[in-house]
């Protein structure tokens, strides 16, 4: 086992150096698996998750296509605004965890800002 990062870590240690939430400012962030996308907001001044979403939350687990992810993460964009939105939360702070900004993760914050998310 070698003590060397990949390319995402590398780029996440360097996002997450600059990008931080707080109670006024959650932090909305992503991570992205071979099958799944997974979001949460997370108020990093107590470390608690505020919201979470992802393809396997229950109430879009029906309501997914196998093949298509990029419609998959637009859905959970949604979503998570949504459960954001009752929760009195509208401004949060975009983490991408090291993924480039394009594909699932790109659809997954336009859908979240189209929802009403400001970031």
């Amino acid at each position: 086992m070698s003590n060397q990062l990949t390319g995402r870590e590398r780029r996440k240690f360097r996002i997450r150096a600059k990008v931080s939430g707080d109670a006024e400012r959650p932090r909305l962030t992503v991570f992205r698996s071979a099958r799944h996308i997974y979001a949460q907001v997370v108020d990093d001044s107590t470390g608690s998750t505020v919201a979470a979403a992802s393809t396997l939350s229950p109430d879009l687990k029906g309501s997914l296509a196998e093949s298509d992810k990029t419609a998959a993460a637009k859905k959970v964009g949604a979503l998570i605004a949504k459960i954001c939105l009752e929760r009195s939360i509208d401004r949060v702070v975009f983490d991408r965890n090291g993924y480039l900004y394009h594909g699932r993760i790109k659809a997954l914050a336009e859908a979240a800002r189209e929802a009403g998310l400001n970031f």
